[in-house]
């Protein structure tokens, strides 16, 4: 028994050894030597203060800022603290990443839909409102917008910092990030870039 209890344990030690401390510390190791922004979070800095993240979505609520698109994730309630089903909106909690998980069929989701758009179009947002001004990401935490929606703000953003409306459309232009290798994925705009970008743009 000895003899088979033996080979076991030490090759357990070696694959323990190999896997769950030489293999992550080298991998660490290489992240942090050629990707360390992204290693690290790919965090925002502003005068060495962390601002965010370039990958989790922000909630601007000021008509001075572009708006991201609408965030489904949650946090629990304060007035309930040991009950963990209740809890209460909590736009892009990065602590709770998760969608609505409404259909397309949802009639609440229908209702939520065109209240939003309702919304939109009062407070100003030019145009057809695009998609993901009123829909929500799988995430509830995507940093990105469409460049239509980006454009179809730059009246409100304009008005509230009493800016030229081509001086910001020409800004959001300047941040349209396209495809990824030019063929991935969708042209996007980062909206807490483009708002640290403004606040310059606003400070100049």
């Amino acid at each position: 028994m000895l003899s088979q209890i033996r080979p076991a344990l030490v090759l357990l030690a070696l694959f323990t050894l190999l896997t769950g401390l030489a293999y992550p510390l080298a991998i660490t190791g290489i992240a942090q030597a050629m990707l360390h922004d992204q290693a690290n979070g790919s965090l925002v800095t502003v005068k060495d203060a962390v601002v965010g993240s370039s990958l989790i979505g922000q909630n601007f609520a000021s008509d001075k800022y572009f708006h991201a698109r609408p965030s489904a994730t949650q946090a629990q309630d304060p007035a309930h603290p040991d009950d963990s089903s209740k809890t209460i909106d909590a736009p892009y909690n990065a602590a709770n990443s998760t969608g609505s998980n409404l259909g397309p069929t949802s009639q609440k989701l229908v209702d939520r839909v065109k209240a939003d758009v309702a919304a939109k179009q009062a407070a100003g947002v030019a145009g057809p409102i695009p998609a993901d001004a009123v829909t929500t990401s799988a995430s509830g935490l995507d940093p990105h917008i469409s460049p239509a929606y980006a454009l179809a703000q730059v009246g409100i953003v304009a008005k509230a910092r009493n800016l030229p409306e081509e001086k910001v459309r020409a800004l959001v232009e300047a941040h349209v990030e396209g495809r990824a290798l030019g063929l991935i994925g969708e042209p996007r705009v980062n909206v807490l870039l483009l708002n640290m970008a403004l606040d310059g743009l606003s400070s100049s």
